[in-house]
C-alpha cells in the first residue's frame, strides 16, 4: 500500500469524519471508499480490449423535400428570427 497526504477543506474533512464514525471506519477507509467509487465512475479509456471510438454509420433515410431549391427555401425560414 503507498501512504499520501492529503488536504481537505475543513467542512469536507468533517463530513468524511462523520461517515467514519457513522460506519466505523478509519478516515483513511472512509478515502479509499470514496476514491474507489470515483475510479468507477470514470473509467480508464484504454482498457484492455475495448476498441477506439468511431463514428456509428449514417442513418438510411429519404428526404420529404427533394428538390434543392425548395430545400434551400425552408432552411432559409427556419433561420430567420420572427420579428
Amino acid at each position: 500500500m503507498i501512504r499520501t497526504q492529503i488536504q481537505l477543506p475543513d467542512q469536507l474533512y468533517r463530513e468524511v469524519q462523520r461517515v467514519a464514525e457513522t460506519q466505523e471506519w478509519s478516515i483513511a477507509e472512509v478515502i479509499r471508499r470514496g476514491a474507489e467509487a470515483i475510479t468507477r465512475a470514470y473509467p480508464s479509456i484504454k482498457e484492455k480490449g475495448s476498441q477506439a471510438w468511431s463514428l456509428p454509420p449514417p442513418i438510411r433515410s429519404r428526404m420529404l423535400v427533394q428538390n434543392p431549391v425548395t430545400l434551400k427555401e425552408l432552411v432559409r425560414g427556419d433561420m430567420e428570427s420572427p420579428l
